[in-house]
């Protein structure tokens, strides 16, 4: 960690491997105040973020996201992220507008235009891997919780110039507690993550669902998807409280999502939709097919529900390695096996409570441009968030 600059709630850091880096932001006090000290740490870089964020996703108008364009070419894009902040503004809590609106005093944009960034996720959902393994699947390391968050989405936009591993410190007023949130500068949901209580997550965007999800509807009221992640790592100390959060949550699009919890050494996963919320054990996995087969003590899925390809190769390395399956092998024979994990990859070690993370390259970087092809950092999370506030160094 090579320290860049600090403010008066928040600290900014450059963690470096290699050809690879990843700004660390440290932000601390009221859900404002907190992005109040994003804007000022992160000033010139946001300025730049969001209106690229925003001209790539017209660009993005094509048959290859048929929903999404079908939106815009409706309403707009404007008015397609409005009516999915307005379908969604009444079930969020309050600390969610309060932390746009301290990055907008700061850095002097609009907050509506920070907002509709935000809820960009709701209508563009990327395909992802994951995979939690315990018990006689890790017996090698002491049958410790290992857990794997694959994000596969988008490498030829901006998102990767923007890679951020962002460090929420809440004071006691704000409530919450300590979590990391590994995501781009500038976005305030999670798609990845884990918190000092332990618990971390994984999130598989559902483009292929079977009958078994019900129907989707798109600008569907409910909490958008990337605050639930969010509540749970910055609220829930338990897999109990993770999933009483998700079976109850008014949801509005399909997903997988999973959550590790290291101190149970235990993973639920879960088919997520409008209409069913299901917890998945390794007992009652599904799709239950030749394709995906139960593998005791693993969860797992590879890109999407219906995957066979994927899921093949993905159980296949999850058995070949099975009873030795380890943070260095996951990296080594899995994901790059794979080949999933285009945009970031977490690979959580319960037990030692250490992340590893890797990003897409950036431009101009040289070497492969994929997470999984490219050099892994390691992070001890209970230093990260021991981190003291500037004011007391």
């Amino acid at each position: 960690m090579k320290f860049v600059q600090s403010v008066q709630n928040g600290t900014h850091y450059k963690a470096s491997q290699a050809d690879q880096d990843i700004d660390v932001l440290h932000l601390y006090g009221s859900y404002y105040d907190m992005g109040f000290a994003h804007g000022q740490l992160m000033k010139k870089e946001l300025l730049n973020f969001f209106p690229e964020v925003y001209a790539y996703m017209l660009t993005q108008i094509s048959d290859h996201n048929g929903t999404f364009t079908k939106l815009v070419e409706t309403y707009g894009i404007d008015q397609a992220l409005d009516l999915s902040y307005a379908q969604t503004k009444d079930y969020i809590k309050p600390y969610v507008m309060e932390e746009l609106q301290g990055m907008s005093d700061a850095i002097g944009l609009p907050l509506e235009k920070i907002r509709r960034v935000m809820w960009i996720p709701e209508l563009t959902r990327g395909s992802c891997s994951m995979f939690g393994a315990w018990g006689k699947a890790t017996e090698s390391t002491g049958g410790n919780l290992l857990q794997l968050r694959a994000l596969d989405w988008d490498i030829d936009g901006p998102f990767k110039n923007y890679a951020a591993m962002i460090v929420y410190h809440p004071s006691a007023d704000a409530g919450g507690h300590p979590w990391a949130n590994v995501a781009f500068t500038g976005f305030t949901g999670a798609i990845t993550g884990m918190s000092s209580a332990g618990l971390a997550m994984s999130e598989i965007g559902v483009t292929y669902p079977d009958e078994s999800f019900g129907k989707e509807g798109y600008l569907a009221k409910g909490y958008p998807f990337a605050f639930i992640i969010r509540d749970i790592l910055q609220y829930d100390k338990t897999l109990a409280e993770a999933d009483k959060r998700i079976t109850e949550a008014k949801r509005t699009c399909d997903l997988i999502l999973g959550v590790g919890d290291g101190k149970s050494n235990s993973f639920h996963g879960y088919q997520y939709a409008p209409s069913v919320a299901n917890v998945m054990l390794d007992t009652n996995l599904m799709p239950l097919e030749e394709w995906h087969p139960r593998i005791p003590e693993i969860v797992y899925w590879g890109m999407d529900w219906v995957c066979p390809n994927d899921n093949r190769m993905l159980s296949h390395q999850l058995n070949a390695f099975y009873g030795n399956l380890t943070v260095e092998n996951t990296i080594q024979s899995i994901t790059s096996y794979v080949q999933t994990g285009d945009v970031h990859i977490s690979v959580y070690d319960h037990a030692k409570r250490h992340m590893y993370v890797s990003v897409a390259a950036k431009d101009g970087t040289p070497g492969p441009r994929e997470a999984y092809a490219r050099p892994f950092m390691k992070v001890d999370m209970d230093k990260l968030f021991a981190e003291p506030h500037p004011t007391a160094h």
